[in-house]
């Protein structure tokens, strides 16, 4: 069917006698490559015959190819709204609907049935119109389910094998210069030219520098057929659970990246929509989970790459018709952002080493976590990698007892040594780090202040503090509850009070004290931080 036909079609499948379910109003949503049929119970989603390079549906078969892998694709990460796909039988002007095999009828289309939902569902639209504080519903407990649901669906998908195309350091690069070759073709300012030069200059070198390490994330299976379009408009909140939906379904190198340009979409668009604090704290959350802090090497490059596209997409925008000059200069504002943005991830800030001080119960995970969230920091958890080396899960109780098992004087040496290598690897990255654990031998503090001048960054110590009675209810209630990896008991406590030595003179000008029997300030803690940074800068 040519175009004319579709639209007659569409026309068509706007009649509630066609479906076999209640329909309560039609409505129609047309995208740049599709129509969506909504219908108050199901949406039918149909393809549109186009060629558009890295996209193919001119013929019905191709059609027919993508909406079966629509659905298998996107049934992964969203089953509850993936449902089957349809075969549309007859004429334009007379189509039926059938969920099998047309027998005697012409096929004239096929189309993807999904629940319908309520847009105002979606993550974008909740963000945009919650305040932000306690109780909103995009925060950070939908930031850990999604952690959590991401981290699962990238262990469980294939990865890409030595002889496929996808995740080469050739293959990474070509996405990268197409975008700013089509946003050079759109521009006519110089300085707007000056400043995309700019970044493909710092893209061109990054990527030269890294070529390894690029090569090395395909060697290590890191490439895999992932979603490649996870942004929040993208995600849905149904009965308090988000699910991700519209995998790109059409193209193969697209999908077929790395993991952590996957999560890369998810963190700039929260960051564009100033919402630093969800993006590392559900970057940290996804971090956790995988342990795969070898991927923030190629973060920031990956960061820049989705901020590019949707500067792309917005600028694009500018060449449709009829857009009106209010449009424009809203679409030009979105480039600005976007294209700022993706500068500011080229940036160097003060990274510096961070560590908590203190004895268990008092609030250091949730201090380091808050911090971490709006410091835009990597948060490294001695409990949880103590246990990844002992291939635990964090919260997996190891059963071991003081002194001995995972809490010997071995094993936590190899912990320390663990900690030391991925705070190493953060700090290259271009990321403040924030290492929790209890750091009450000076020893433990002095290997990470060597670290901090080794690699030229600022150490601090977040010395995390409350009353011993206090200590003891914070511990009984967390072990109550089960569900975090510090396994501290009341024994735990009272040989470390036993042992207990405050910081040393020459260790308090790095110190920052939070007394956790009072509401936690961030805020205070960040001006506190910035101080212990600004006291080291000639240093």
């Amino acid at each position: 069917m040519q175009s004319s036909h579709h639209e007659t079609l569409i026309q068509t499948l706007q009649n509630a006698a066609l479906y076999t379910h209640p329909v309560t109003q039609f409505q129609v949503i047309e995208t740049h490559i599709s129509w969506v049929i909504l219908t108050g119970e199901f949406a039918y989603k149909i393809k549109k015959p186009l060629d558009l390079g890295f996209l193919d549906f001119s013929t019905l078969e191709k059609r027919r190819y993508y909406c079966h892998e629509e659905l298998r694709l996107n049934q992964r990460l969203a089953k509850p709204l993936y449902l089957e796909v349809v075969t549309i039988c007859g004429s334009a002007q007379n189509p039926t609907l059938k969920t099998a095999p047309c027998a005697h009828e012409t096929v004239i289309e096929y189309a993807v049935k999904m629940c319908q939902f309520p847009q105002s569902a979606q993550l974008d639209r909740l963000l945009a119109t919650e305040k932000k504080g306690e109780g909103e519903t995009v925060g950070v407990r939908c930031m850990d389910k999604l952690a959590m649901q991401i981290n699962h669906f990238h262990q469980n998908i294939p990865s890409a094998g030595t002889n496929d195309p996808f995740g080469t350091a050739n293959a990474v690069l070509q996405p990268i210069i197409e975008n700013f070759e089509q946003i050079r073709a759109l521009l006519e300012q110089p300085q707007q030219i000056e400043q995309l030069q700019r970044l493909e200059v710092w893209m061109r070198a990054f990527h030269q520098r890294h070529w390894n390490d690029f090569q090395l994330r395909k060697k290590e299976g890191f490439i895999r057929e992932c979603h490649g379009d996870m942004h929040l408009a993208n995600m849905v909140l149904l009965d308090d659970e988000p699910l991700i939906f519209d995998c790109l379904e059409f193209n193969d190198t697209l999908r077929w990246i790395d993991v952590i340009s996957d999560i890369a979409f998810l963190v700039m668009d929260l960051q564009d929509r100033q919402r630093s604090d969800l993006a590392f704290h559900f970057l940290n959350a996804y971090l956790e989970r995988s342990g795969d802090y070898s991927g923030l090497t190629l973060l920031r490059y990956y960061l820049i790459y989705r901020a590019m596209v949707r500067a792309k997409v917005a600028v694009i925008r500018l060449g449709q018709a009829h857009i009106d000059d209010v449009e424009k200069k809203s679409v030009w504002q979105q480039y600005r952002e976007y294209i700022s943005l993706a500068e500011q991830y080229t940036d160097q800030r003060a990274m510096p080493v961070i560590i908590t001080h203190g004895l268990s119960g008092s609030g250091k995970s949730i201090v380091s976590q808050q911090l971490a969230d709006h410091y835009a920091a990597i948060r490294l958890r001695s409990d949880v990698e103590r246990k990844r080396l002992h291939g635990l899960a964090a919260n997996d109780h190891s059963q071991s007892k003081l002194g001995d098992g995972l809490y010997s004087t071995a094993a936590g040496e190899k912990t320390y040594e663990r900690l030391t290598e991925l705070a190493t690897q953060v700090i290259h990255a271009g990321f403040p780090v924030v290492i929790d654990a209890a750091f009450l031998k000076r020893e433990q503090r002095e290997i990470f202040r060597a670290l901090a001048r080794q690699l030229r960054v600022p150490f601090a110590i977040l010395h995390v503090k409350a009353p011993e009675k206090l200590l003891r209810k914070w511990i009984e209630q967390r072990s109550k509850k089960g569900d975090d990896a510090s396994e501290a008991n009341i024994e735990v406590l009272e040989q470390q009070i036993k042992y207990y030595r405050p910081l040393s003179d020459d260790e308090e000008v790095y110190c920052i004290t939070v007394d956790t029997q009072n509401t936690i300030n961030v805020d205070e803690i960040i001006l506190a931080l910035g101080r212990v940074v600004s006291s080291q800068a000639n240093t």
